[in-house]
């Protein structure tokens, strides 16, 4: 499929107009960035990964009334994705205490919190994404209380899907992110999951030795991202067992 115009470039992946009016197209790159892009490379793969893993997780998420914003996959980096608007969120679901949370609060790592804990990211790379509370969403007009009790609800029933995924799979969902659009339809909203579900934005420790198998093993340096990436989707059938490590992924 021919790319229309770029829209936009970010630190994973480059959004193109696309071919009918309300869709754009989701290229997936091999850039890996951490700390706010502190820390930067090119992870051979892991574009092609992150495209199939998260089309998995996106049609899951539809197929149990979950909405998103994906429609298809296009090839092996690009998939198709409704246009919406991007509440300026980053949306955080923790059970399990890691990265920040741990930080902040001195709970060590992989304490299991009480209950599933959603957290408030305001979206914006200069300010290193500040953490927010529900009163600055309001104040500011990010989100209205109807939006913030519809995004509440969709992040716990994503966190209930991925939970379950991943056990089934010998993986502990340790926390996630996810980002909420809007899309409009005449004078109706409705709010979707949009951007990506992926190893790049969740925590995922094997159950039995606490390995990471997430973003986690670059900016820690534990070793190949893609071969962690890999592993997930081994995992998920996403790629078949006994590939090399030169991912080859099921169509």
């Amino acid at each position: 499929m021919a790319r229309g115009k770029k829209i936009y470039e970010g630190k994973a992946k480059i959004l193109f107009e696309g071919p009918e009016p309300g869709t754009i197209v989701q290229y997936f790159k091999d850039d890996a960035t951490a700390f706010n892009a502190e820390k930067k490379d090119v992870i051979d793969g892991k574009g092609a990964l992150n495209n199939r893993l998260s089309e998995y997780f996106m049609t899951g998420l539809n197929q149990i009334g979950v909405p998103t914003h994906f429609l298809k996959r296009l090839n092996m980096r690009e998939q198709l994705v409704r246009s919406c608007e991007i509440i300026p969120l980053e949306v955080i679901v923790r059970n399990f205490a890691a990265g920040t949370m741990s930080k902040r609060l001195g709970i060590e790592e992989g304490t299991q919190l009480p209950r599933p804990i959603v957290e408030y990211c305001y979206k914006d790379d200069s300010l290193g994404d500040p953490l927010v509370s529900e009163e600055h969403i309001a104040a500011f007009g990010w989100a209205s209380q109807q939006d913030m009790d519809d995004i509440l609800g969709l992040a716990l029933r994503v966190n209930d899907f991925m939970s379950g995924v991943m056990f089934g799979a010998g993986i502990k969902l340790i926390d996630f992110k996810i980002e909420i659009g809007r899309i409009y339809e005449g004078d109706f909203q409705r709010l979707v999951v949009a951007d990506e579900i992926s190893p790049d934005s969740c925590r995922l420790w094997d159950i039995e030795t606490g390995q990471k198998l997430d973003k986690d093993v670059f900016r820690r340096d534990l070793g190949n991202l893609t071969d962690a990436y890999a592993e997930v989707a081994r995992r998920l059938g996403v790629m078949p067992k006994g590939t090399g490590p030169k991912p080859t992924l099921v169509n």
